[in-house]
Parts: C-alpha cells; structure tokens; sequence
C-alpha cells in the first residue's frame, strides 16, 4: 500500500518563518529578561522532548503488546521520537542558562546551604551534564535503532525484524522508565533543590505518555484529512481515545495522590512547593491544570459517541497540548521568572519550538512510506473494525 507524505515548499517555508519567530522572540527576550527568556527556553525544550519520549514509548509498547490495531501507523510516534537528539542539542546549550534556572549551580552555595551541600553530589554542573548526554545518547540510540529495523522490515519482509522489534522495545521502555524519571527530576524538580516528592518524577513521566499519545492521534488525524492514512475509521479513533482517556485517569491520579500526601503529611519541606503556588494566577493554575489535563479528557473521551469522532477528539487533543503547557509553567515560572509573566516571548518561542519539531517530524515522515509494509500485523490493522 502506496503512501508517500510529499511536503510542499510553501508548507516548509512556513515552518521556517515560526522557527524565525522563535528565534527573535528568544532574542528579545534575553534582551530584555534573561531568566524569562531562559524558562521559556527551558519549558519548550522540555514540552516537545517530552512528546518525543512519549510517543516512543507508546510505539514501543505497542510492539511488546503485540498490538494489531496501530500497526499501520506506527510510522507516527517513529517520526515523533526522531526528535529527541535535535533536543539533546538544546539540552546541552543549557550550561549557558544554568545559573539562571538552577539555584544548586551557583559558586560557593554549599558553603552556606547544608542541605545543597549534601545534595552536591549528586547536583553539581558536570554530573548534570553527563546524565544530559546519557539518557540523549541512549534514547537516540534506541529510537534509531528501532527506526532502522523498521525499515529493514519494509525492504525485507520476514518475521525476524518484528521479533527484534519486540525485543528492542522491551529494552527501551526499561531505559526510558528509569532515565526520563531522573531527567524530569534534574529539569523540573531541582528547580526548587530544598523540595521533593516522591512521586514527582513517576506523575512527569506519565504526562509525557499521556501527551505524546495525543498528539499521535492528532498528527493521525491530520494526515487522514489530508488524504493519507485512508484506513484510518472510526474504531482506530475508539482505541486512541481509550489511551488517552486511560492516561488522562492515571495523570489525574498521581496528581491527587501527590497532593493529598503532601498535604496530610504537612512538612514544611514538602508543602513549600504548593505554598508558593497558592496566590494569584498559579492558585488558579493548579485547578485549570486538573481541568484541562483530567476533566475535560475524562467527560468527552468517555462516551462511545464521541470517543470515535475527529470532531471532539481534535479539541480535546489541543486543550491537552495548552494543558501540558500550563503545568509545565505551573512547575517552572514560580522557581525562576517568580511572577506569573505571558506575553509575547511566551508565545513566540512556542512557535518557534512547534516549527522546528513539526519540521522534524515531516522530514521524516517524507523519507519512507506512511503505511509499512511486511508488518504481520498490518491486514488486521488495515480492517480493524468492532
């Protein structure tokens, strides 16, 4: 089944316009507010590798469940998860920003800070760089290799790249459990060094998964409307929603377990973090967060009707991504910016970002066929239907 995505010049001359945007606006915003500037810089590059991460791990779940209804799209989350080393090169641009994101970094402040001083080991500026470039490194490797058996399976045919596919999923999914949770610790969490919480890091990882399966979906249905995917029906959309209504019950979980431990136990350690969020629009933040990324998943995705409709799913899917956006600001503008600030650098490196990962996504999109070939899976994906 031929299915060749075939980008238009005017389409990528688009993307780089928003990549411009963003550069400028990132620009003016060092210019002007170098700590903005940097947790914009921060919260973008973290949004859409999270994405990247998510989308992999659902890709590769789906081989280890030996999934049949999402083997025509597996090409998807494998263009998504391309983004991951474009990000670790943003990562690691991040050593200029330290000081103006990361309090642990600065010079002489274990001297002062006995709690900082313990922690050194482990937060200190080469040792965050070196667990930069190994979840990057091992990521990459992964996802790419998982790509090139794919394609393998394309040109060759057979069942031994399927197994090998299978098998390889099972080691990713293992390196992304452990090594994203410590990166969301060393990204978000460490923002604010004298707080932690047990489930901060388990609550990131599932937004990631939550996040970048919708946004499967969204790329799914965008390519269907476009005239591609044309197998794409009403019981695909069905199993979508049911992930991303799944993913949304266990977001919505850890944030009311996190929560309710942190208040119950009520040490000052731990309550701090909720304390400074608890005036003016990040007290509001926290109830929108619940809403966007729970609520409004949970009420529409729920009935069968709308669970298989592109007409409701498309809006949930976009409250999700300003959602995942909101609690990303949520974690980091009280830490860094310390005022709740949104104007016009916020928006323009979001663009900039959503540009150069949508860039990325259809230059790999465009390098094989949508729909895979020799996949043993594929004629029951093709006719899925209950």
């Amino acid at each position: 089944m031929e299915d060749k995505l075939i980008v238009p010049q005017k389409i990528k001359n688009l993307l780089y316009g928003l990549i411009g945007i963003g550069v400028i606006s990132l620009g003016a915003g060092f210019a002007m507010d170098p700590h903005r500037a940097w947790a914009n810089y921060l919260l973008n590059n973290y949004y859409f590798v999270s994405l990247a991460i998510g989308a992999g791990f659902f890709g590769a779940i789906q081989y280890i469940a030996q999934a049949g209804w999402s083997s025509a799209f597996k090409r998807i989350p494998e263009a998504m998860a391309s983004y991951i080393p474009v990000a670790g090169v943003f990562f690691l641009m991040l050593y200029f920003g330290m000081h103006s994101l990361f309090h642990w970094s600065h010079e002489g402040i274990t001297e002062t800070d006995k709690l900082l001083a313990h922690k050194a080991p482990y937060l200190n500026v080469p040792f965050f760089f070196i667990r930069v470039i190994l979840f990057f490194g091992l990521w990459t490797v992964m996802v790419r290799l998982l790509r090139k058996i794919s394609l393998k399976e394309d040109a060759e045919g057979g069942l031994q790249h399927f197994y090998d596919s299978e098998k390889y999923s099972k080691v990713f999914i293992f390196i992304v459990a452990i090594s994203f949770t410590l990166f969301a610790i060393d990204m978000l969490m460490s923002l604010e060094p004298h707080w932690f919480s047990g489930l901060f890091a388990a609550k990131s990882f599932i937004a990631a998964f939550q996040h970048g399966a919708a946004m499967i979906a969204l790329i799914v249905i965008l390519l269907n409307k476009s005239g591609h995917l044309k197998m794409l029906n009403r019981s695909h959309l069905h199993d979508y929603s049911r992930y991303i209504f799944m993913l949304s019950i266990v977001w919505g979980y850890f944030n009311f377990a996190e929560f309710m431990l942190i208040w119950y136990g009520n040490l000052p350690e731990e309550t701090v973090f909720f304390v400074n969020r608890s005036q003016g629009v990040f007290g509001v933040l926290f109830y929108v967060n619940i809403i966007l990324n729970w609520f409004i998943p949970f009420l529409f995705l729920m009935p069968r009707m709308t669970s298989r409709s592109k007409v409701f799913m498309v809006p949930v899917i976009l409250i999700m991504m300003v959602g995942q956006y909101t609690e990303l600001y949520y974690y980091i503008w009280p830490a860094v910016v310390h005022e709740a600030k949104f104007g016009l650098i916020e928006i323009g490196t979001y663009i900039g970002f959503l540009g150069l990962f949508a860039l990325v996504v259809i230059n790999t999109l465009s390098k094989a066929n949508l729909v895979p070939k020799n996949h043993p899976y594929l004629e029951e994906s093709v006719y899925h239907q209950f």
